[in-house]
């Protein structure tokens, strides 16, 4: 389960280019940082202002280094801008597993059925190129839109971690869901590709 050897080529659609993170991608997600505070709201490592990105980009590209994560820059080809930022982390082959998160879209590309693009491409790469069991996803209980949002692709939900890290304004409750790979293939693949059409 070696991404970064999968990973040679893009993933992309007709309307999303999903691309390695980079350093110089600062420049394409600033605005966010810097003009749409409640991004951050749910945040575990909030980017707020451009000290925050900055240090946003240097946590997931390190984390990259390390093999716990590989994060991507979303393009909206049909809006022509930078959306926003996704990755896979706590990559874990022996497991066969890995979480799918740190996910945000600026405002103007929320609800316009790109996170369906996204997350079409990300699972069919997980499951069917890098060959994993399952797929995580995790957030803040209380944050209904990115729950509703992963349900609406699938996910199963499966329950509570009660109080189980820190967040920027104190401990959270994290909710956590999954799809399995047998559910892609059964199920959940036709499904959201025919949601997509």
């Amino acid at each position: 389960m070696n991404l970064d050897t999968q990973l040679e080529y893009k993933l992309e659609d007709d309307r999303v280019l999903l691309k390695p993170l980079k350093r110089g991608d600062l420049v394409h997600l600033l605005p966010y940082a810097l003009y749409e505070p409640e991004l951050w709201r749910y945040s575990l490592l909030p980017a707020n202002g451009e000290a925050n990105m900055e240090a946003y980009i240097e946590f997931a590209l390190k984390q990259h280094t390390l093999g716990n994560s590989y994060p991507f820059i979303v393009f909206d080809k049909q809006r022509e801008a930078y959306a926003g930022s996704t990755r896979f982390y706590d990559i874990q082959p022996q497991h066969k597993t890995l979480q799918l998160g740190y996910t945000w879209y600026g405002k103007d590309f929320q609800g316009t059925g790109l996170n369906k693009h996204c997350k079409f491409l990300l699972l069919e790469f997980a499951f069917e190129a890098v060959g994993a069991e399952r797929v995580e996803f995790r957030a803040d209980a209380k944050n209904t839109r990115s729950i509703a949002a992963m349900k609406s692709i699938g996910c199963t939900e499966e329950g509570i971690l009660r109080s189980n890290c820190t967040a920027p304004m104190g401990r959270r409750d994290s909710i956590v869901l999954s799809i399995l790979k047998e559910e892609w293939y059964s199920t959940i693949r036709t499904t959201l590709e025919n949601k997509l059409n």
